[in-house]
């Protein structure tokens, strides 16, 4: 019954038939691992140039690069800096024009470096002991504020060092824990903590002398874990001061979503003072403005719902009174950016199907959008307007300048010879009434070899979250051309639940996995092959990932029905199972109301494993062995009952991915896997 890999590679290849128009090739999993791919665009302090990062691919060696491009806004000329040679990340400028980065060049340790902005050599700025792992300069440029992972009982990094070799030259493996978290997303703990350090630099931008700790003792990250940067942090104008925003562990770290605001100065002659002891819930990205009166920041409501509106806050840095901007914009948004002369809030927020940035009026409240549709991944503020990285259903990112109330100007033309002559499906959105009389959004994308009263086989593809959105990105998971390539229609539907409807919409899923999404879903499906006649309901198939994957399972139980097979990726298959071996527990008391001792019959609801014997579909699935939010057994779970009921079914296991199948080659393995499993099921 088993096969090796290549051969379900070849098998796949040798299935899929695809009728392109002449001239035209499939976009595939291949050609979209391989594409190059543009964040972080920063501005320079003039004005003049946008630096950017720049990510490579070497297919062969399964490996990527980064390197910092610039773009001259005077002549839109693009050049990569020679500085980048050894890899680099997090190109930031400083107050005098000149680059700093990140770069483990040397010894394999992340390291501070500076360039000038012809980029043709780099000099290390830093000599950490201990890899950095974001910095901030302050905005006279005089000291440098660094994060590393130390034990945070230590006196010194020497000491976090020293442990650590010891560790490393033990032959004992044994490691002791005695509150969770034991592992968060695809690490196991260490018992380090990420704190900040402060550094001061010399005339030449050089760090002098040893840092400063500026969160000793402190049981908390800054910047938080897993996914948290320099955004996480934030000098005061004078430089005299940082906030961060950070969360104290203690016991109760996996069910808390308690991230404060907390400030200290930048020589370390104080501990952290906790500016917002009174919000239980999540307060975080803080923002000074230009002029140091106020600090911005974000803020949810509700203790323990990760996925609540985030507000727009403003503290008066003098008197600490504080006041939510724009509370009636119902929309949750991203960190806040300060313009160069402190009169606008910058926002980026899910907006019906769309991520568009937003400029927040901090006197009035008065929001306005700033661009079109399309989804803005990172965006920067320049001294008139603005310059985001903006990608869609049907493009990967480029980057794009616009002024205020002016339009976009397109500065980057990346992967065009890569997509060159490459088809894409068509996108259109469209909208249905779905669970309680409320109108929901979706999307219809057309095959790439879209021939006019031709009917094709359609993937349904169900997001995670679940409170997220298939909105009009570039997707390099979960994205609809691969499927249009190779000869499919996709539908997406944006379930009660999605984000970018308003906050009630988006809370509506809690406690309901199983019963109003999954009625947006039978609409969906039913509104869109009403409307859309090259849609063929008799060949489909469904596939979802994380609550996606939830859903396919659910699917397999209780609406199987329309579907010739079912694609579940790192999905939850016992419900009751995952309230126990999760890690971020928060998440999962928050959307069952309450812990699985408590309320277990609160996790029987929508249970997928209650259903199995209901299971006549052929599924698939998809499971990364370092997944510590849905564990390894959810998916063996399923695959186990699915072969005891006789059903059809295969287990694709990657030992070394997350929740996210990364390296590109195993990107491409699991995409000829899922199509060769949707043409052998549809065909």
């Amino acid at each position: 019954m088993l096969r090796t890999l290549r051969s379900a590679v070849l098998a796949a290849a040798a299935l899929i038939t695809i009728t392109l128009p002449a001239g035209a090739e499939p976009f595939t999993a291949k050609v979209m691992a391989t594409l190059d791919r543009i964040d972080n665009p920063r501005i320079s302090p003039d004005g003049r140039f946008v630096l950017y990062d720049l990510r490579t691919v070497d297919y062969e060696a399964n490996k990527s690069a980064h390197a910092l491009w610039l773009v001259d806004l005077k002549t839109h000329t693009e050049r990569r800096l020679a500085a980048s040679d050894g890899g680099t990340s997090s190109g930031r400028w400083a107050p005098d024009g000149s680059i700093y980065f990140l770069s483990s060049r040397k010894d394999g340790v992340g390291q501070v470096f500076r360039t000038d902005v012809k980029g043709e050599k780099a000099v290390q700025v830093t000599e950490a002991e201990l890899d950095v792992g974001a910095f901030k300069l302050s905005p006279d440029g005089k000291t440098l504020v660094i994060a590393q992972a130390v034990f945070p009982d230590c006196p010194d990094i020497a000491c976090t060092v020293a442990r650590s070799k010891a560790k490393e030259a033990s032959k004992q493996s044994g490691v002791l824990y005695d509150r969770v978290f034991i592992r968060h997303w695809d690490t196991w703990a260490d018992g380090t903590r990420n704190h900040l350090y402060a550094v001061t630099l010399n005339g030449e931008g050089i760090a002098a002398g040893k840092p400063i700790a500026l969160m000793a003792g402190f049981d908390g990250d800054a910047p938080t874990k897993p996914f948290g940067g320099d955004g996480d942090f934030d000098f005061a104008p004078d430089g005299k001061m940082i906030v961060f925003s950070a969360k104290l562990a203690g016991k109760t770290e996996p069910w808390s979503t308690n991230y404060d605001l907390w400030q200290v100065p930048t020589d370390g002659s104080q501990t952290p003072q906790n500016l917002t002891p009174n919000n239980p819930a999540w307060d975080g990205a803080p923002a000074f403005s230009p002029d140091g009166k106020w600090l911005a920041y974000s803020a949810m409501k509700r203790p323990g719902f990760e996925a609540d509106r985030f507000g727009v806050m403003l503290r008066n840095v003098a008197t600490g009174e504080t006041h939510e901007v724009a509370p009636k914009w119902d929309r949750s948004a991203d960190a806040a950016v300060w313009s160069r002369d402190g009169k606008r809030l910058l926002v980026a927020s899910d907006d019906v199907g769309q991520h568009r940035v937003f400029s927040i009026d901090p006197a009035t409240g008065k929001v306005t959008a700033l661009t079109g549709p399309g989804h803005v991944g990172a965006f920067d503020v320049g001294p008139k307007g603005i310059v985001f990285a903006q990608d869609s259903i049907t493009s990967p990112a480029q980057l794009f300048s616009e002024s205020y109330g002016g339009k976009a100007v397109k500065l980057t033309s990346v992967n065009a010879d890569k997509l060159k002559g490459v088809a894409m499906g068509a996108p259109e959105q469209f909208s249905f009434t779905g669970w309680n009389g409320e109108t929901v959004h979706g999307y219809v994308i057309k095959p790439a070899n879209y021939q006019p009263g031709k009917k094709y086989p359609v993937a349904l593809l169900i997001h995670g979250g679940p409170q997220g959105s298939m909105a009009n990105l570039f997707h390099y998971r979960w994205n609809p051309e691969v499927y249009a390539g190779a000869g499919y229609a996709a539908v997406m539907i944006d379930f009660h639940g999605s984000t970018g409807y308003g906050q009630a919409f988006t809370d509506s899923i809690s406690q309901h996995w199983g019963d109003r999404p999954l009625e947006d879903l039978q609409k969906g499906w039913a509104a869109a092959l009403a409307k859309y006649s090259f849609l063929d309901g008799g060949r489909a198939c469904a596939l979802g990932g994380s609550y996606g994957g939830f859903m396919v399972d659910w699917i397999a139980g209780n609406w199987n029905a329309p579907f010739k097979c079912l694609v579940s990726h790192d999905g939850v298959f016992d419900s009751r199972g995952m309230g126990y071996a999760t890690e971020e527990l928060w998440f999962d008391e928050w959307e069952h109301g309450g812990a699985v001792y408590d309320v277990p019959q609160n996790f029987e609801t929508f249970n997928p494993l209650n259903h199995v014997k209901e299971w006549t579909k052929p599924i698939l699935f998809v499971q990364g062995g370092r997944d510590y939010r849905i564990p390894l057994d959810q998916a063996i779970g399923g695959f186990t009952m699915a072969q005891r009921r006789g059903v059809e079914s295969k287990l694709l296991y990657f030992p070394d991915e997350n929740h996210w199948v990364l390296k590109p080659q195993n990107s491409v393995e699991w995409h000829d896997e899922v199509l060769r499993w949707l043409e052998q099921w549809t065909k």
